[in-house]
């Protein structure tokens, strides 16, 4: 949960219905009581968050245009994708599931991986609001893009593989 701090009001603005303590609060809870707890601890407490020196594999799809950013790096041994970072830029969503992604795909071989699906990562997040469904498809690109990256270097034609991924909407 986040961890809401009382503020005074400012006293050179004159408090009103719009702008009072109350409203402030009530927006804090609104927004905690529209994501899941592991949605708020994934935000709060991203896990595999960085750059990965040595990967093998890089995935980066989304656009500053939509607000939400998503670069994954893969490293890739024997098949099995033996670490996993990611550093997005956007929303809470966007940051709790490039992190569940990287945790339901670490340790993995890579034909399991790629069963990864945006459904998958909703699941695991106990759900997202219909707004934010963006997200969990943009982290599902993004490591199937990292993926794919790999097969390149490998000289491996990825698409056969991998698929046709669908790029961001909001990329054109």
């Amino acid at each position: 949960m986040l961890d809401l701090q009382v503020i005074p009001h400012p006293p050179n603005i004159p408090e009103s219905e719009e702008n009072s303590p109350k409203m402030f609060f009530e927006i804090g809870e609104r927004i905690t009581t529209m994501y899941s707890e592991k949605v708020m601890d994934h935000f709060t407490n991203p896990r595999n968050v960085g750059e990965l020196a040595d990967a093998n594999g890089i995935g980066e799809i989304g656009n500053a245009k939509c607000g939400d950013i998503m670069k994954m790096y893969v490293k890739i041994e024997d098949n099995t994708i033996i670490d996993i970072k990611f550093k997005t830029f956007g929303c809470g969503a966007a940051i709790a599931t490039s992190s569940m992604a990287t945790e339901l795909i670490k340790g993995k071989k890579i034909e399991d991986a790629l069963k990864l699906t945006n459904k998958a990562v909703m699941e695991a997040l106990n759900g997202l609001p219909p707004q934010k469904i963006h997200c969990s498809v943009l982290a599902e690109q993004a490591v199937k893009l990292a993926i794919s990256n790999y097969y390149k270097g490998q000289g491996v034609d990825p698409e056969p593989i991998v698929g046709k991924i669908v790029h961001c909407e909001c990329e054109d």
